[in-house]
């Protein structure tokens, strides 16, 4: 993320390099950002008429690539050109070695190579890092979106509950391109200096702020029966938005972070959050979850999450609910 935002600002001061070798194979969020960036900033209306070309890879070669980009522009100071798809270039990419040794330097050549990255021991490759800029995706993590959802928002001067984050996170995963839909989507209904609740969230998204995944680890922590077989019953009764073997992979995080926990001998807060990846807000919720699951307890949970694991993909289970699947799971584990 760090590195995406560097290539950002430099965008922004105006510092731009020959060619952008946008590579995301997991995430392409950056990809696109970066890329929509130059699309739309570089030029001006008036000169993007003569200067700017969005190429796609399936329809070009790249000697025809290279050809465009050594071309001059017309009445300003740069061209644009953005290949679109140039996964689909793979086999071609050996051919950019040359201009990548000496880039067109009045050319600003984007490659938005997706869902795949590029044989980093290729010369091609060096040579782009070493004269251009080369940016690859990170592989990015659930623990990691909170911030970035709050760095977003912050940047647009908008600010997010911790469990309004939470609930996006526990939706979308770690989807960064669904997540940014949703928060443009909730910038438009709401002011600038809004603070994005629980209850915005759900109104607007759709996402039950009381019957989630984010609830139901929350009652499990503390014990509460009562509203764990509610949101089980609730998640039953809808489970085409609440598929049983994504519950089992969230309760399995929550009981993965209960072991680590019981394993830290510095259980500050901001050591917890650190070792655990999440907000310092929800430490505290660790610490009264782990007074009531002693580290055999998490152990057992942990185990049985396997099974249910198992079952929640239909192995052994015959025509057995996936709620009464994880009824069984709450009994055995909080009645333990």
């Amino acid at each position: 993320m760090k590195k995406a935002v560097q290539v950002l600002n430099d965008l922004k001061l105006k510092k731009y390099a020959p060619i952008y070798f946008l590579v995301g194979e997991s995430e392409t969020f950056f990809v696109d950002q970066i890329a929509k960036y130059i699309e739309l900033n570089i030029l001006t209306e008036e000169e993007k008429g003569f200067n700017q070309s969005v190429l796609y890879g399936k329809d070009v070669s790249m000697s025809e690539v290279i050809e465009a980009a050594k071309r001059y522009p017309m009445m300003a100071e740069y061209q644009v050109i953005i290949v679109r798809e140039a996964q689909e270039l793979s086999r071609q990419l050996d051919q950019l070695e040359a201009y990548a040794t000496q880039p067109q330097l009045s050319t600003i050549l984007v490659f938005c190579y997706k869902y795949k990255k590029p044989d980093g021991r290729k010369k091609v490759i060096k040579e782009i890092k070493k004269n251009a800029v080369y940016y690859e995706t990170a592989k990015i993590y659930d623990n990691q979106v909170p911030d970035w959802i709050v760095q977003t928002l912050a940047e647009k001067q908008y600010s997010i509950d911790p469990k309004a984050s939470s609930m996006l996170v526990e939706f979308l995963g770690a989807n960064l391109s669904k997540i940014y839909k949703e928060l443009e989507k909730l910038m438009q209904i709401l002011p600038q200096g809004s603070r994005i609740t629980p209850d915005v969230v759900e109104e607007n998204i759709g996402i039950s702020k009381d019957f989630n995944n984010f609830e139901l680890t929350n009652a499990i922590g503390v014990k509460d029966e009562v509203k764990a077989f509610k949101i089980i019953n609730y998640f039953a009764q809808n489970s085409k938005n609440n598929p049983l073997p994504f519950t089992v992979g969230v309760l399995f995080g929550y009981f993965e972070k209960l072991l680590i926990f019981h394993s830290l001998k510095d259980k500050s807060n901001t050591n917890v959050a650190k070792q655990l990846g999440v907000h310092p807000f929800f430490t505290k919720d660790y610490s009264i979850a782990a007074k009531n699951y002693p580290l055999k307890k998490v152990s057992h949970a942990i185990a049985l999450l396997r099974d249910l694991d198992i079952q929640s993909k239909g192995v052994g289970v015959g025509t057995q609910p996936e709620g009464d699947l994880l009824k069984s799971f709450l009994v055995q584990v909080m009645r333990s």
